[in-house]
């Protein structure tokens, strides 16, 4: 079964459609990416994932900015759009308002990690921030911190310092959007927290419908976010990530260039990806995946 609406972009993972009224039909996909190169294999179960995950965000951050959710029943869906879902998209796809959005990635630290500690090892600063010297990969930060990036259309983002996003979104907006993402990264970190992760950072994207600011896209999923376990966290190494990680070590031993296409994964390791994304969202919820739309899809 397909879906007769207009399809106005496929990315890595999501598809999206435009759902007329000022509104957008999001599908996440079981697909999986590394080294900007999408791999053959699904991961079982994914895209139900960071659907659930979206969702029980945007319902515990909802009193500090609100989300663009309309509906994530597929019955619901498709009374509101006068059709039928493909089966396959049951739990995956979500029905949300079109926003206008923030031309910047809303990223925040709480640990010293990925480009932010190359930057770090390279010249002292995070995103241009001076910092103390003497951190080490994985070292918590004194406090978080709001560290923004472009939205590249072509290539990689590129980090930028508070500056340099007042000049591309505007003061009033670039202060807003840090106030709020500070305060969502807190109380997701402290959640995370209580089921034994470290929660070393994650990516906001924030939008306006009507007027007013919004959470949009992906809300700390393993995909948006840098999840590690607690108890084995050592500063100076590399932690073991409850995200993409695992996939991306498994790559990089491989003789591959990083360009299509990538090698056939392995199913101990499509295995082990799809029960970390599963034990992330079961562990910090409290909630099971079973009891999500398309359990059987």
């Amino acid at each position: 079964m397909t879906i007769d609406l207009p399809q106005i972009h496929s990315g890595k993972v999501r598809e999206l459609y435009d759902a007329g009224q000022g509104r957008l039909l999001m599908v996440a996909s079981d697909r999986v990416s590394a080294f900007d190169v999408i791999m053959a294999e699904p991961i079982a179960n994914k895209g139900r994932v960071l659907t659930a995950t979206t969702v029980f965000w945007c319902e515990q951050m909802a009193d500090v900015v609100p989300g663009t959710v309309i509906a994530t029943d597929p019955a619901a869906i498709t009374d509101a759009l006068g059709q039928p879902l493909p089966e396959a998209w049951a739990g995956r796809a979500m029905l949300v308002r079109q926003a206008e959005m923030l031309p910047i990635e809303c990223i925040v630290r709480g640990y010293l990690a990925g480009q932010a500690f190359e930057e770090y090892v390279r010249s002292g600063t995070v995103h241009g921030m001076p910092m103390p010297t003497g951190l080490r990969l994985a070292d918590r930060l004194e406090k978080p911190i709001f560290t923004p990036s472009t939205k590249a259309a072509v290539g990689h983002d590129l980090n930028i310092d508070f500056a340099a996003a007042v000049d591309l979104v505007g003061a009033e907006a670039a202060i807003r959007a840090r106030s709020v993402c500070l305060e969502l990264y807190g109380r997701a970190a402290a959640r995370a927290a209580e089921a034994g992760f470290i929660l070393a950072d994650t990516k906001f994207e924030l939008g306006y419908v009507d007027g007013g600011i919004c959470l949009c896209d992906e809300v700390c999923t393993s995909d948006s976010s840098r999840l590690w376990p607690a108890d084995q966290v050592v500063p100076g190494t590399t932690p073991p990530a409850f995200d993409k990680q695992p996939l991306r070590d498994w790559l990089a031993a491989q003789p591959w260039d990083r360009t299509p296409p990538p090698p056939a994964l392995p199913d101990d390791v499509t295995s082990a990806l799809s029960q970390r994304y599963v034990a992330a969202y079961e562990r910090i919820t409290g909630r099971l995946l079973s009891d999500w739309y398309g359990a059987s899809a």
